[in-house]
């Protein structure tokens, strides 16, 4: 058996961001459709961490494959990440594994360009100014998937720390095209006129006040992935129209959903619909320039084997990755 090693570099050689959003349009639209094969991910807790696994198969395209994901909490203590991941590429013809896949590098570009999707059908067409909060790997996939859709002339960062800010805006200012960069000195200032607003932390509370936000804002949430987080606050939901990447996987991990629903705040019928219901037409994106919009996504294993497959047949066109015999 002849198994491709594929590095966190050959995932980017081979799936550009803006080719991974259109693969995430068709990744997407067939889960809506209930063309795609994909039970909730699954959580293995052991004495020092947490191991996931997330299988999923596309029925019209045909892409088969498994991620997993460990997240142990201590490993930065010994030099390694905290977390680590890879998804392995199987034959949907034979089950014979045909790769393995950097899972990091997978994860943020697929993120990414979930997102990307869903500034393209969410966002206005004239959204030109971008606030990001975070300011880690996928703050910046999120943030090249947005200019890839959108013609952005600013960003706004907001980190954690001054560091991590000021590393990120000189690596934005290397970009072709790059917009303009700022540093806000309020969340106030960095919410308000900002035609997207992205949330890419690992912060348990909001991290802006929804009192703020401008007409015809367009929010993409992706940093909380547990029901106890909650990035973007019950304000925000309950003024928005609300766009998951898979209902039920939201309405189980979300708790930018699950906390307001808990508390009445919103009910499910709020929630408009699915990011592949849009893609299919069954229900409308946008429908007014002063609308106020918020994509929720936790990630979902569609994601994963539509990209990874996508990765696999231009790295096979390409000889990128390393060929091993098992």
């Amino acid at each position: 058996m002849q198994l491709r090693i594929l590095s966190a570099e050959d995932v980017r050689r081979a799936l550009p961001m803006a080719d991974a959003i259109e693969v995430m349009r068709r990744a997407f639209g067939q889960l809506s459709a209930s063309r795609a094969d994909m039970p909730l991910r699954t959580r293995l807790t052991t004495d020092q961490g947490l191991l996931l696994l997330m299988p999923a198969f596309l029925r019209d395209s045909r892409e088969l494959a498994v991620k997993a994901v460990s997240i142990w909490g201590d490993n930065p203590g010994k030099g390694l990440p905290a977390v680590i991941a890879l998804a392995t590429v199987f034959d949907p013809d034979t089950g014979e594994p045909k790769a393995i896949v950097n899972g990091e590098a997978l994860t943020a570009l697929r993120t990414g360009a979930g997102g990307g999707l869903a500034t393209d059908l969410l966002a206005r067409p004239d959204a030109h100014i971008v606030t990001v909060f975070g300011s880690g790997v996928q703050a910046r996939a999120q943030l090249e998937a947005a200019c890839v859709v959108r013609k952005i002339t600013t960003v706004r960062i907001i980190g954690r720390t001054s560091s991590s800010v000021e590393a990120f805006a000189q690596e934005i200012a290397g970009w072709p095209a790059a917009p303009q960069v700022e540093l806000p000195t309020s969340r106030q200032a960095a919410v308000e006129g900002a035609d997207i607003i992205i949330t890419a932390t690992t912060s348990e509370k909001p991290v802006f006040d929804g009192t703020h936000l401008s007409p015809g804002t367009h929010i993409t949430g992706v940093g909380s992935y547990a029901p106890h987080m909650q990035e973007v606050d019950p304000v925000t939901v309950k003024k928005a129209k609300i766009v998951v990447d898979s209902l039920q996987a939201c309405l189980a991990e979300a708790g930018d959903l699950v906390i307001p629903l808990e508390k009445n705040i919103i009910r499910k019928v709020d929630i408009h619909g699915e990011l592949g219901s849009i893609v299919n037409g069954q229900i409308p994106g946008r429908e007014s320039p002063q609308e106020i919009t918020f994509f929720k996504s936790v990630g979902v294993a569609v994601q994963d084997a539509s990209a990874a497959s996508a990765i696999v047949r231009e790295a096979e066109a390409q000889g990128l990755g390393t060929l091993v015999h098992l």
